[in-house]
């Protein structure tokens, strides 16, 4: 445990961390890459690109010393990064990587700061961290390898079925190589999967929601191509690269994100292919429960690019399902359907009092929706969205 001189030396340097920004976050990344370059083959590189997961990563430095002395306030944070962690298989041996570049790096960029009694502090506070992370991390693990078909670590599959969903998504369907049973899954979660796209020296470890209700056989995850112009490295080989037959490793479902059985009423809230979790919780929901009130309201830019569509008109024929989409590029004149941003003070039914609310699109669309669902007077616990990429707060 640290003192609380110990506390305060590393709570003195959040001011100059605050004032750099993510400057001692792009140097570590660069100086780690350089002298450990097999890390590259863990993290996103088309996030060290636009800057994602540097700012990720300061985001939670910064949080972390600010609650030193209070670490509980960041649990949900702890939790959410820490799903995300098992998917691409970190292992206690790479905290050491880590935590030695992290700390050099605030030798080399705040000196006149880093005395030796802050260097002692940090490298204690930065021990904690990385302790708290690896004996969750260990659970999860655990966890996931007890279950009926469950595993630690990497695992083959093979590509089984590819089908298009809408104009920009196929979904994808993968079977073990070991012909063995899949572990379940919380619908809402996802899944890590590595490739190694033709032309590229680094695997690629990417996480994708499962977009069905659990099988015991297969998972299904449902994918986004990128446009030209954007980085896609990993979505565009699986729409285009991967063939069926073909291998591909998978890292057991986790994540933070997710629905458990029960009757109250479900709110779904989505923009482009954040709707890939709803399909998830909305399919498990109709299976087990169909009389359980799910209102899913989703947004795109137009009706060709409306994944799941025809699935859930079907769907409502025999569930408590209510269905509100925005087209933001096209009007339409369905009964249901409207033109523009999404406006939750549209649905005058949805149960704003005792609904539970489950939002995941771009940052921006969830931090509008959410905004909306406050100014509803919704309350902020029954709120809960999934990030895709990098750790977000809302």
């Amino acid at each position: 445990m640290l003192t609380q001189q110990q506390i305060s030396n590393v709570k003195s340097t959040v001011p100059v961390l605050e004032s750099a920004g993510t400057v001692v976050t792009e140097h570590f990344y660069d100086r780690m890459f350089k002298h450990n370059p097999e890390v590259k083959h863990i993290f996103n590189m088309s996030n060290q690109h636009s800057g994602k997961q540097q700012f990720a990563l300061f985001s939670t430095i910064v949080s972390y010393a600010r609650y030193l002395d209070t670490p509980e306030v960041l649990a949900e944070m702890v939790e959410r990064i820490a799903n995300k962690h098992t998917s691409m298989n970190i292992l206690p041996e790479q905290y050491e990587i880590v935590g030695h570049h992290f700390l050099e790096s605030l030798r080399e960029l705040i000196p006149e700061y880093y005395t030796a009694e802050v260097e002692e502090a940090w490298a204690l506070a930065y021990e904690q961290l990385a302790n708290i992370f690896i004996q969750r991390e260990s659970k999860i693990y655990q966890s996931n390898k007890e279950q009926v078909g469950g595993w630690s670590g990497a695992r083959e599959f093979v590509l089984v079925e590819k089908r298009i969903e809408s104009e920009l998504v196929k979904s994808l369907v993968f079977q073990p190589a070991d012909g063995g049973e899949v572990a379940g899954y919380k619908p809402g979660q996802y899944l890590g999967i590595e490739v190694q796209p033709e032309g590229h020296e680094y695997r690629e470890i990417r996480q994708y929601s499962l977009s069905a209700a659990p099988r015991t056989d297969t998972y299904q995850i449902s994918v986004k191509r990128e446009i030209v112009g954007r980085p896609g490295i990993v979505s565009n080989y699986l729409h285009d690269g991967l063939r069926l037959g073909e291998s591909v490793t998978l890292y057991a479902p986790v994540g933070d994100f997710y629905v458990e059985l029960g009757d109250s009423p479900l709110v779904l809230i989505s923009a482009g292919v954040g709707i890939t979790p709803m399909q998830a919780i909305l399919e498990s929901v109709v299976a087990n429960n169909p009389q359980r009130a799910v209102y899913f309201l989703h947004a795109c830019e137009h009706p060709a690019q409306h994944s799941f569509k025809r699935q859930h008109q079907n769907m409502k024929k025999d569930a408590n399902l209510h269905l509100y989409t925005w087209y933001k590029n096209e009007a339409e004149s369905a009964e249901g359907t409207f033109h523009g941003f999404m406006d939750i003070s549209l649905i005058d039914d949805l149960p704003l009092q005792d609904g539970d609310f489950y939002l995941c699109g771009p940052a921006a669309f969830m931090g509008f929706a959410k905004q909306q669902l406050l100014t509803m007077k919704v309350d902020d616990e029954r709120i809960h969205y999934e990030v895709f990429g990098p750790h977000e707060d809302l």
